[in-house]
């Protein structure tokens, strides 16, 4: 039938979407990795700090604007995306729902600017900002994530990263500037999902309509809504209140390491998005035997490349800072410690929570762990920033991120089971050991901040890699075995 004509003839497969994806979230690293030390030397400190706290300002109306739209767009529309005319009429509710969200988020937004004094002197600078809230709900970029299109993702994103790049070194060259470098990072962000608005024709239309089946979304984006906004109060609030208690110079060094604390995350936790649409689909077939391959997937991925991160971040923390930010902002060392235990944390809070709730519709738990994890770090923000400052911002996001855990594992299924658990973790653990030995030799033979840096990465990356050869890492050796085949037939 005609209306139920297929939009994927061909899928990718896993693998090749990890493979887009982290090229994407690793120029997603590149990207600030080379604008921030620019950026942190050109604007100052204290401009980094009012670009940050204009930032976590906008993030709590973005998140207004989003609701858990995002989440739940991806998992919703996997489920018809072999029906064009389903996925045209659940697209476009959502996106409809979307758009009343951001107009409510909007008129919020000017209201709190034209009438909180306090920001009187970032209102120029929250504006330009809040483009990105415009920009995310127009391209609508969860119907590319739910047909795994990640590879126009990756060109996309890319290409105007690049351009992003360019505009930066053109345009910033004074303190003053750092309105100019607020818009650039707009584009930079958000930019590419307009060119969505032409693309995402291929999939199927949409178009904004009032005919929406208020009783199916609403409460699923609300409780995913609900759980965002707790996440958002314990990742956002530390810069908000150290802004308020501690002034901008405070938030201008902590934000180094939270800078660098979200990189990392953001690699880790990309694989996530990768995995939903199929886990979606599985949980609605309790097909348990490919849900469990899938989540043995996303749990190497996680432990391969989260080890070496908080390997590296832990024993070359000074070196990296300097590299990145500066001498000015190596006071943020001891928090960068710190947020790597909340790192940690993180990987697997994500991993119960993201990949393994919400894709089987269970988001009201992760919501229960979120709501008590903000909790605890709102408290403890309260009480800690004021005596300790961005070190007590960086271990209440510990302490808050810990709690998590413990709430949500308690409610995973008992059909879920990863067996062999210790080949997933030996290789990377050995590999993690082998980082650390690299950068106590690179500190005995060199002192200049940058080479330690560089050669640490450069040396241990190679080492860390013939540990996992040696260990048959699952995962490396799933992108390794392609190349030596190939390599191994044009030899023949």
């Amino acid at each position: 039938m005609a209306n139920q004509q297929s939009v994927q003839n061909s899928k990718p497969s896993v693998g090749k979407n990890t493979v887009y994806n982290t090229i994407k979230t690793v120029f997603g690293i590149i990207f600030p990795l080379i604008t921030f030390p620019y950026i942190t030397r050109v604007l100052g400190v204290d401009n980094v700090g009012k670009i940050n706290y204009g930032n976590s300002i906008v993030n709590y109306f973005s998140l207004i604007a989003g609701l858990g739209i995002s989440t739940y767009a991806i998992r919703e529309c996997s489920k018809v995306r072999d029906s064009k005319a389903k996925l045209s009429d659940t697209a476009s509710q959502i996106l409809s729902i979307n758009i009343i969200s951001t107009i409510i988020a909007y008129a919020a937004l000017f209201i709190t600017l034209f009438s909180a004094r306090r920001l009187d002197s970032y209102r120029s600078l929250i504006l330009i900002q809040s483009a990105s809230i415009l920009f995310t709900t127009l391209g609508a970029d969860w119907l590319n994530q739910a047909m795994e299109d990640f590879g126009y993702i990756t060109i996309r994103t890319v290409s105007i990263q690049v351009i992003s790049l360019i505009l930066m070194f053109a345009f910033i060259h004074h303190p003053d500037d750092y309105i100019k470098y607020a818009a650039i990072s707009v584009l930079a962000a958000s930019g590419a999902n307009v060119v969505n608005m032409l693309y995402r024709r291929r999939f199927c239309k949409t178009r904004f309509t009032l005919r929406i089946d208020w009783k199916k979304h609403v409460v699923p984006i609300m409780l995913l809504f609900s759980m965002i906004l707790s996440q958002t109060i314990y990742t956002s609030s530390d810069t908000t209140m150290l802004g308020l208690m501690k002034g901008d110079r405070q938030v201008g060094l902590y934000s180094t390491s939270v800078k660098i604390y979200n990189m990392v995350n953001t690699v880790v936790a990309s694989i996530a998005y990768v995995v939903m649409p199929e886990l979606s689909a599985y949980f609605t077939k309790k097909d348990y035997k490919n849900i469990n391959r899938i989540l043995r997937y996303a749990l190497s991925f996680i432990v391969t490349l989260g080890i070496p991160c908080l390997v590296g971040l832990n024993v070359i923390t000074i070196p990296l800072i300097y590299t990145v930010a500066g001498a000015d902002y190596v006071d943020t060392a001891m928090s960068m410690h710190i947020l790597t235990i909340a790192l940690a944390c993180s990987f697997i809070g994500g991993f119960f929570g993201n990949i393994i709730m919400l894709p089987s519709g269970r988001e009201r738990y992760s919501l229960q762990s979120s709501i008590v994890s903000a909790v605890v770090n709102f408290v403890l923000n309260l009480i800690l920033i004021p005596i300790w400052g961005m070190n007590a911002a960086a271990a209440t996001t510990a302490i808050a991120e810990f709690v998590g855990i413990f709430i949500v594992r308690r409610h995973v299924e008992k059909e879920i089971k990863i067996d062999r658990l210790w080949d997933i973790f030996k290789g990377p653990l050995v590999g993690g050991a082998g980082i650390a030995v690299v950068a106590a030799v690179v500190r005995l033979y060199f002192k200049n901040s940058y080479t330690i840096t560089f050669v640490t990465i450069i040396v241990g990356a190679f080492v860390y890699a013939a540990v996992l050869y040696a260990f048959k890492n699952e995962l490396f050796m799933q992108f390794v075995r392609p190349l030596k085949a190939k390599f191994s037939r044009e030899r023949k």
